[in-house]
């Protein structure tokens, strides 16, 4: 039996029944989009894991909906490719319209994109801005068209990018109305995408923002997303940064990852802890600033 110590020293993490997380999350976005009586949501859809759950989330609900009220909420996918963008991503966007049976769009930016050389030359000498940049104007495209067709956007976000470590471009893919899945980590939305039957490949893609050529979000922070679960949820049981480095459950994921990666800058589990609390208060002054509502979700610790 764990004696009272090891228990102290354990992480808990949120377990959820998918088919009551699913029809919250349902009736959230319909509330949301009746209360300012939309005709439905727009999602930017990019093959994804997270943008594909949230899309199926979504659709399901307003089948249903549609079906009992006799209205035609609707959910409209825009593919927003770019030259630095792999075809898979738009193919795969594309297959996740097909399978929800929804309406779509793809919209090539390169010639949006460059245009801004013009009022902001100074972007195209960083990756990282020129990636922020094309972030916010696939927000402009986006909030446009929900704008013309009066709807809402939704968000697709999940709990560990979003409110964990601020992984998202402010005024850019943090612009929404909503965040459907704002209260489930990266561990729980491959869960609800399995119960959803979304296909596998799609479910454990390699996540990344799309923003530059070969980038995923595993080499931009230096740890994957169970990593930054453990630690913030750690922040919110009293885990102090000491108690958090010498947590087994958090130093065996953390020396995995590091190996793997070889980045000098988070090369021991002090420094990866550290940089996902540094990352957390970013997260938090990034929404004081632009804070959609999340969808409340029943979680349980065991």
């Amino acid at each position: 039996m764990e004696n009272e110590y090891e228990k102290s020293n354990i992480i808990k993490l949120p377990y959820m029944d998918p088919a009551i997380v699913s029809r919250e999350i349902g009736d959230f976005v319909i509330g949301t989009v009746n209360d300012v009586n939309a005709t439905g949501c727009v999602i930017g859809l990019s093959g994804g894991i997270d943008s594909s759950t949230t899309a199926a989330l979504i659709k399901n609900a307003f089948d249903k909906y549609n079906s009992d009220h006799g209205r035609r909420l609707e959910l409209v996918g825009y593919i927003l490719p770019s030259k630095i963008n792999s075809a898979k991503d738009s193919d795969d966007g594309v297959r996740v319209a097909d399978i929800l049976k929804l309406r779509y769009e793809v919209v090539a930016l390169d010639k949006v994109i460059d245009a801004y050389k013009t009022t902001n030359p100074e972007v195209y000498a960083s990756q990282y801005h020129r990636g922020n940049m094309i972030s916010r104007i696939r927000s402009n495209v986006l909030s446009t068209k929900a704008a013309t067709e009066h709807k809402i956007i939704a968000g697709t976000g999940n709990k560990d990018e979003d409110f964990g470590v601020g992984y998202y471009t402010l005024f850019g893919d943090g612009a929404v109305h909503l965040s459907p899945i704002g209260g489930l980590s990266k561990r729980l939305v491959r869960q609800m995408a399995e119960y959803l039957g979304l296909p596998h490949d799609l479910v454990y893609r390699e996540p990344t923002a799309g923003l530059e050529q070969d980038q995923t979000d595993f080499s931009d922070l230096g740890y994957r997303y169970d990593v930054v679960e453990l630690v913030t949820e750690g922040l919110q049981q009293e885990f102090g940064p000491g108690k958090m480095i010498v947590n087994e459950q958090i130093r065996s994921l953390v020396e995995s990852q590091i190996k793997s990666l070889k980045n000098p800058e988070l090369n021991t589990v002090d420094a990866v802890v550290y940089d996902i609390l540094r990352r957390n208060k970013v997260a938090e002054m990034k929404s004081k600033i632009i804070h959609p509502p999340i969808a409340p979700v029943t979680l349980e610790y065991r």
